[in-house]
């Protein structure tokens, strides 16, 4: 039914049970290692050890490998050098058909995506499999506890990477052998470029603040029903500045426009203003597209990260703050504990409990240049501080899973 309902579905479907894998089933001059990052956020988190495999292990065919329609998009957007497959569905025989025509050498998961049958046909067929950035919530902890001694099969990993201690200590409590867990550090971190990002002058035209002194406030990754919180925020704590909402999911957009309509406003959206439509900066704007967030980021004067006033557990904080914007996000924030520790021991972010909070936090913002400013050049400090995890993590493949370079 959502094959039918959604376009795009069936064939991300379809990928996932092999189809178009016959494609991969042809000589290799090179070893190949596949690089798998279930959607948007950890196939971007990805770049940095792609990156790196590209400069220092040439003789090495990457693969990536997503599972969702978005992800399938931005790794075609971010790596169009390389072949991109759908990551199997967890049953043996679809897992066994991807192995045989891929037949990678290694195969490196970003964060945490493990599925039982995978793993294990992985090891039937002699393939290191390897976690890097790893992290588990709080919550994922508990439920792989109770389940240890079944699934999912710690044991048939080769290498854990790990964000942090805390990650470090809970992959361990697993019963994970202490020498297969190095702490690298967040490779997100690497992947970002520090300093402020051009939006280009479409998107400056189309979605910035015309007036030179007015402000642009960016509401990145926002998740249901946060686009009306932020709103109502905006409209109480920063009404002259321009607006400019980039959901998580643009999919849901019939959603978004029905919540702000109860509301009272009528938002632009992006694809609209392309073909057209004049620029209302009273008017919040939606980009209703995909792949854009980082740019759209480059408008701003402080960024709202959502997923973060709903239990939903945050998005990255890092991306706005590479760029020296100062960072509102919400309490919820279980998915990016670190991320959030960083900013918070530099003061580079606000963690706002609620609606309220959010409008007097925009207000301060809003009123106060210097503080912008104090809070966005630390952000890239913070962030530039932690990069190198692509490094240390590329050392810990070479000399646990990755095949041998040659001489």
């Amino acid at each position: 039914m959502r094959s039918y309902a959604r376009p795009g579905f069936g064939a991300m479907v379809l990928g996932r049970l092999g189809r178009g894998l016959s494609s991969m089933a042809k000589p290799m001059s090179k070893k190949r290692v596949v690089i798998h990052g279930v959607s948007v956020g950890e196939v971007k988190g990805a770049t940095s050890i792609v990156r790196e495999l590209e400069r220092t292990r040439p003789d090495l065919e990457i693969v990536i490998s997503t599972s969702t329609e978005t992800g399938f998009a931005i790794a075609t957007d971010l790596f169009p050098d390389h072949e991109i497959v759908r990551f199997p569905i967890d049953l043996s025989f679809i897992c066994q058909r991807f192995f045989r025509h891929v037949v990678p050498a290694t195969v490196i998961l970003i964060e945490l995506e493990i599925w039982p049958n995978f793993l294990r046909e992985a090891n039937k067929f002699g393939i290191p499999v390897a976690v890097v950035n790893g992290r588990i919530t709080k919550q994922s902890h508990k439920s792989y506890r109770i389940f240890k001694g079944l699934l999912p099969q710690f044991n048939r990993i080769s290498l854990f990477c790990s964000q942090g201690p805390e990650y470090t200590e809970r992959f361990l409590s697993l019963f994970v052998h202490p020498g297969r867990v190095m702490e690298t550090g967040n490779i997100k971190a690497d992947g970002l470029r520090v300093g402020p990002v051009d939006p280009g002058q479409e998107l400056r035209n189309l979605l910035g603040n015309p007036d030179p002194k007015g402000l642009t406030l960016v509401a990145g990754s926002t998740h249901p029903p946060e686009e009306k919180y932020v709103a109502e925020a905006w409209l109480a704590g920063l009404p002259g500045a321009r607006l400019v909402i980039v959901p998580r999911h643009p999919k849901r957009l019939a959603e978004i426009l029905k919540n702000l309509s109860e509301i009272g406003i009528n938002p632009q959206l992006l694809s609209d203003l392309r073909t057209g439509e004049v620029p209302d900066v009273t008017r919040p704007a939606i980009v209703d597209t995909i792949g854009e967030l980082e740019r759209v980021f480059g408008l701003a004067n402080i960024a709202y990260v959502g997923g973060s006033l709903i239990p939903h557990g945050g998005q990255n904080m890092l991306e706005p703050a590479a760029q020296g914007h100062p960072v509102l996000t919400g309490p919820y924030l279980e998915n990016f504990t670190q991320e959030a520790r960083i900013l918070t021991r530099a003061e580079a972010v606000r963690i706002v409990a609620d609606t309220a909070e959010l409008t007097a936090a925009l207000a301060e913002l809003g009123a106060d240049g210097a503080l912008r400013k104090r809070m966005g050049s630390a952000g890239m400090e913070a962030t530039r501080s932690q990069q190198g995890a692509a490094a240390l993590t590329l050392r810990a493949l070479q000399a646990s899973c990755l095949p041998p370079a040659p001489a």
